[in-house]
């Protein structure tokens, strides 16, 4: 069963930047597309960006195109979100997820099957 442990998250200012880290274990990344999620206080959780598992295709929630960037190292079973130039609207807790297959889930929660414990992001001065 698919492992994932998120990490990277803290405390930056605005207009900085974090790279958060999505750990894999028990199966490998090869065989998942993998999503970045997150939730503010009182606010649904939202798709931020999205990779296949070839890394061929790639999404981003319409707030952080152009800022964040997802990648993948299949070798280290670890997928990236690189985030720049942070803004306040970014707080939340950031969780990785994948679907059971190597399906295309896109930014949607519900095709996810596999999610993390989360990691907390605070942009604030």
């Amino acid at each position: 069963q698919l492992k994932l442990v998120e990490s990277g998250g803290g405390l930056v200012q605005p207009g900085g930047s974090l790279t958060l880290e999505c750990v894999a274990s028990g199966d490998s990344l090869e065989n998942h597309s993998v999503g970045w999620f997150r939730q503010a206080p009182g606010k649904e959780r939202e798709g931020v960006a999205a990779i296949s598992n070839t890394a061929l295709s790639s999404a981003y929630a319409d707030s952080v195109k152009g800022r964040f960037n997802i990648s993948r190292d299949l070798g280290k079973s670890t997928v990236y979100l690189q985030m720049n130039n942070l803004t306040p609207a970014d707080t939340g807790v950031y969780t990785c997820a994948a679907p059971y297959g190597t399906w295309w889930s896109g930014l949607r929660p519900s095709g996810y099957d596999y999610w993390g414990q989360g990691t907390q992001v605070t942009v604030s001065s």
